[in-house]
């Protein structure tokens, strides 16, 4: 089938948009944990678990997508994966019991990540250098909006149709992806540059990839700093109902600023590639988000959580983290150029399974104080950086020996 080629903007709008599946299955249902939880007799506990088992299968099945995609092509994982997840949010809009959501949950997360995995090799297949790092400064502007967005729509969908109207939204969000992808998505893998899908091999690759620390502690890095951003997503019922003290129809003041935030920092990230090297851009973000942080603990410690202070440091520390983020992504996927499908699974996989420990451990022993959440955010972010510093002190030490 011949695919008209796209241009620059509607690749990475395209790009964006399978990448956006991910945080638009987390944060638009949010706002309808209360009612979710009186419909179907579940506790906040309970509420919990879908997040969980959603992040549980997201992470193993990032493992799959981009060696799938080495094996079969980009395009073929991506439709079949779009395919699922449409028949998964159905399911959770119309499960008549806690037990048959939490099953669409986990078919959900089975699925939801084909686009960002795929899309991250999708780019570097078809980009080098700078122009990489400008399309996925792009990419990650535009996917920005979806966090930002979701809670919003997923409140105004909950106040005026109840909580199965956000699930068939999704639904619908899914098929426009599906029938797009379809008619454009074009295929950036050849069949001449594919591997054999066989278990054997790829967990000896795996296996490799594991045994890397410079991608391991890359990977970490990224995760980390978004952990500590994404600490407050998962946390948002308690932040906006409790401690904020506002509605279902106002998630809008936690998530609008900090993807104003994310949107900033990857247009700045843009700007600079090919002006800053990708260390001094990863450095200037790392000061930045440190000092969100301390702007962040400070305030918590001496006033009672209010707007717009409260959200303010989210917003700084969000254009820090999207400033690192592309650079640090496409260093981890300079290291094993003939498995960039692989590596970026590998990324998803650290990404998911961090955002999982955020949302099942981390953010139920949190979120009841401002400050407990502010600490987080700064452990996390001070995890992160110590895992960029033992990146740098091996590449210090690889280049002393060479």
């Amino acid at each position: 089938m011949h695919h008209k080629p796209l241009s620059l903007p509607l690749l990475a709008a395209l790009l964006a948009g399978l990448a956006m599946l991910g945080p638009f299955s987390i944060d638009t249902y949010l706002p309808s944990f209360p009612a979710i939880g009186r419909d179907l007799s579940a506790t906040p506990a309970q509420l919990q678990q879908t997040l969980s088992v959603y992040f549980f299968t997201f992470a193993v099945m990032t493992l799959f997508h981009g060696t799938l995609s080495d094996s079969f092509g980009r395009r073929p994982v991506i439709l079949a994966c779009l395919a699922v997840y449409v028949v998964a949010s159905l399911g959770c809009a119309y499960a008549p019991d806690f037990g048959q959501l939490l099953l669409f949950r986990v078919l959900q997360g089975m699925s939801a990540g084909a686009g960002m995995v795929v899309g991250r090799a999708i780019i570097r297949d078809s980009f080098s250098g700078h122009d990489a790092q400008r399309l996925m400064s792009l990419v990650t502007m535009i996917f920005g909006l979806a966090p930002a967005v979701a809670p919003v729509v997923g409140g105004w969908l909950q106040s005026w149709f109840g909580w199965q109207a956000v699930f068939l939204f999704l639904a619908g969000y899914g098929l426009v992806l599906l029938a797009v992808s379809w008619a454009r998505l074009p295929e950036t893998h050849p069949a001449s540059a594919r591997h054999p899908f066989a278990l054997a091999p790829l967990a000896r690759t795996y296996f490799k990839l594991g045994r890397s620390p410079r991608l391991l502690l890359l990977c970490f890095a990224v995760g980390l700093n978004f952990a500590g951003f994404f600490l407050y997503i998962v946390s948002a019922p308690a932040f906006v109902y409790d401690l904020l003290g506002l509605n279902e129809k106002q998630f809008a003041w936690l998530f609008v600023p900090g993807i104003a935030g994310v949107m900033l920092g990857a247009f700045l990230s843009g700007r600079v590639a090919g002006n800053l090297s990708q260390p001094r851009t990863i450095g200037i973000a790392y000061a930045i988000m440190f000092s969100a942080a301390a702007f962040n603990v400070t305030y918590s410690a001496l006033a009672e959580p209010a707007l717009p202070w409260s959200v303010l440091p989210i917003m700084l520390y969000t254009i820090g983290m999207a400033l690192a983020m592309p650079s640090i992504t496409l260093l981890a996927l300079e290291l094993f150029p003939r498995y960039r499908g692989m590596t970026s699974s590998v990324q998803g996989f650290v990404h998911s399974f961090l955002s999982s420990v955020s949302a099942g451990l981390i953010s139920p022993f949190l979120s009841h104080s401002d400050i407990t959440l502010a600490l987080g955010m700064t452990g996390l972010l001070s995890l992160g950086w110590v895992a960029w510093l033992c990146y740098l002190r091996h590449e210090a030490r690889v280049a002393s020996h060479a």
